[in-house]
């Protein structure tokens, strides 16, 4: 067995070993249990160690190097096939928004107590409307 990666945290080393598994190679993960019982001595032993046989170490390279940033940026903008539109005007140039916060705010600052009459939404910026839902 050889190490491939060294992790700081062991929820780290089992999102690797997951991608790992996914591509059918087999990893151990070495001094998790320690590192859990004792966080300090995580730099002191190099981490969390994620170990795979020395046959199948250049392939576990190159899968825990790859980037798969571009597949979250374009989910956040397509759900399900469609991209979320403003009901009102048909722009996509919308952002999450809270009606309401401020007085909800004030209020807590003069009563002492909170008021939640504050909703949550999605507001567009070309129209300015405010939905619930899209």
């Amino acid at each position: 067995m050889v190490v491939v990666a060294r992790f700081s945290f062991p929820y780290e080393a089992h999102i690797a070993k997951a991608n790992l598994a996914s591509a059918g190679i087999e990893s151990f993960i070495a001094d998790e249990h320690t590192v859990n019982a004792q966080w300090l001595y995580s730099d002191a032993l190099g981490g969390v160690r994620l170990m795979v046989a020395e046959e199948d170490a250049n392939q576990a390279s190159e899968i825990l190097g790859e980037d798969f940033s571009q597949c979250f940026e374009n989910a956040d903008d397509a759900v399900e096939g469609h991209i979320d539109v403003c009901p009102h005007c048909g722009s996509s140039d919308i952002a999450a928004y809270t009606k309401g916060k401020r007085s909800a705010f004030l209020v807590f600052i003069l009563l002492g107590f909170p008021l939640f009459f504050y909703q949550q939404g999605y507001m567009c910026n070309q129209c300015g409307a405010f939905s619930k839902t899209l």
